[in-house]
């Protein structure tokens, strides 16, 4: 990891500014001094600053951060470093660039507003990652205090606020398409402290002014504006009306400025950021082979239609409806992760489905075929209704899934968690009317203990770990808790001593908790 310090030349501009402390908010610990390092003990004076004219490493703090990490607001600063990532073809690589402002240089409640601005990623060889393409930048929004909604920041106006005494942090993903071309990609990502809207605004041309700018070029326009037929001598007055009239309004007062500089003036607006901003540098290692489509690890995610409902006032089944969980069905693809919705039936009974339309339907061939999709649940319709339409459908939509080539990709959820003998009882007799449809039929069944009243075995997690006996042939696929392990990892060898390979059983785990929390957030960013 390499230094990235701003240049002595721009730092030494701000010397005479002086910056005053910000307001002590939500144990921020600022209150009275530079408690969060930079510009203790400097000479910056108590005038309003104006972020144009001070480089933005003295307004904030910058730093880099895994996207392993959890940045709170309260994350302590680190020193700012080159980000340096390796990825493979069809790979995605994030990380975070954390800020937290050292000062406030905006009048209203917020510390002032930044700018993050993101150059394209380029190879010697000609290569390129594109902005808005293969790289996106989105902000982490806490919820309940916990890191977790990711915000996507909109790339033509990539400007959000920083609060005093926060941290705040922005997640930088780079997707690398299939056929990007191996090598050393290199960028960096601009971090600016600009003005607030209000603060511009002050700044602009009085109403005169503009008036007169606006009467100035119209006349411009309509002298040089083409007519038919003119001849030469016309088109040479016409040229010269516009050279005075254009002179004429190079000596407003809104260009007063330029003209005591000798026609430069100041900066443009992009300039003054190039100078103040702080550079984090970027490079990415595209290495020469490619990740396969259909991840090898199929992770499932599942999606309470009845929060989708609520969320989004949505009737169940109308064009809105469909649309909605068309929506989070793709947005999960490309995380690779295959996405299933579910609505409970009575106790835990659930009906787990990938695909809202019937199997006969375009719309499920496109679902069902995609290859960034690892598994998918069928839906068992008679969970919510044992009418004999429902059966019916059921067997018509496993006749026709079974004879695509994804249908090893198949599986389906009966019951969320079962608790007793009774319970496991009824996904047995299930499992036995599925496999009178198809033998090869996989079902997923998930617990965090054994069925209570049996004699499975003298302790509690033995008779977890005893599960599988007493599913079997009726479940392929054991979902376990992750938290029933707490952190005795070694565990896991006893769950997996009881499972059949031969018979195609396997074993996972699953992170409940997090998944009902995920169901909520996941809503809020459509």
């Amino acid at each position: 990891m390499e230094s990235s310090d701003p240049s002595s030349a721009a730092v030494s501009k701000t010397q005479e500014i002086s910056v005053p402390p910000v307001e002590g908010v939500a144990g921020g610990g600022t209150s009275y001094g530079w408690v969060d390092g930079g510009l203790q003990g400097s000479h910056l004076g108590s005038s309003v600053i104006d972020p144009t004219k001070v480089h933005s490493a003295d307004l904030l703090h910058v730093w880099s951060m895994p996207s392993t990490a959890n940045v709170s607001q309260q994350e302590a600063p680190r020193p700012l470093e080159h980000v340096n990532l390796l990825a493979a073809r069809n790979e995605r690589e994030s990380f975070q660039i954390a800020l937290r402002p050292k000062v406030s240089w905006a009048s209203s409640g917020i510390a002032g507003p930044v700018q993050i601005q993101c150059t394209d990623l380029c190879s010697s060889s000609g290569g390129r990652l594109v902005v808005g393409q293969s790289i996106t930048l989105r902000r982490v929004v806490p919820i309940l205090g916990v890191p977790d909604a990711l915000v996507p920041i909109d790339p033509s106006s990539p400007q959000i606020n920083l609060l005093p005494g926060e941290t705040t942090a922005v997640w930088v993903s780079l997707n690398v398409p299939c056929g990007q071309e191996p090598g050393l990609y290199e960028g960096e990502i601009c971090i600016t402290a600009v003005r607030t809207d209000s603060d511009s605004k002050a700044d602009s041309l009085p109403k005169s002014e503009r008036y007169q700018l606006y009467k100035e070029l119209k006349t411009c326009l309509d002298i040089t504006e083409s007519r038919d037929h003119s001849s030469s001598e016309e088109m040479i007055l016409r040229l010269s009306s516009t050279s005075t009239t254009l002179r004429r309004m190079l000596v407003l007062p809104a260009f007063q400025d330029c003209h005591e500089n000798n026609g430069l003036g100041d900066m443009m607006d992009e300039d003054v950021m190039n100078n103040v901003a702080v550079r984090v540098k970027l490079s990415l290692t595209v290495w020469d082979f490619t990740l396969p489509l259909t991840p090898s690890l199929p992770a499932v995610f599942g999606i309470s239609e009845t929060v989708i409902e609520d969320r989004f006032c949505l009737e169940h089944g109308t064009k809105g409806w469909y649309d909605a969980l068309d929506h989070h069905f793709r947005w999960l693809l490309q995380y690779r992760i295959s996405p299933f919705f579910c609505r409970w039936g009575d106790s835990m009974r659930i009906l787990a489905y990938t695909c809202p339309w019937p199997a006969d339907h375009p719309k499920a061939n496109e679902y069902y075929s995609d290859p960034r999709l690892a598994a998918y649940a069928v839906p068992y319709a008679p969970i919510l209704s044992c009418t004999d339409a429902a059966k019916n459908s059921l067997r018509r939509e496993v006749e026709i899934l079974k004879t695509e080539a994804h249908w090893s990709k198949a599986y389906f959820y009966l019951w969320d968690e079962p608790l007793n003998m009774e319970q496991y009882e009824v996904i047995r007799n299930i499992s036995n009317e599925l496999r009178t449809y198809t033998p090869d039929v996989r079902i997923l069944t998930t617990y965090y203990a054994g069925p209570s009243g049996s004699e499975l075995a003298p302790s509690t997690f033995e008779a977890f770990a005893k599960v599988p006996n007493v599913l079997r042939p009726h479940t392929q696929i054991f979902c376990t808790s992750e938290w029933v392990l707490g952190t005795r990892e070694d565990l896991v060898k006893d769950i997996i001593a009881e499972l059949r390979p031969d018979l195609g059983e396997e074993a996972c785990s699953m992170l409940k908790g997090l998944m009902k929390l995920q169901h909520c957030l996941l809503t809020t960013l459509f």
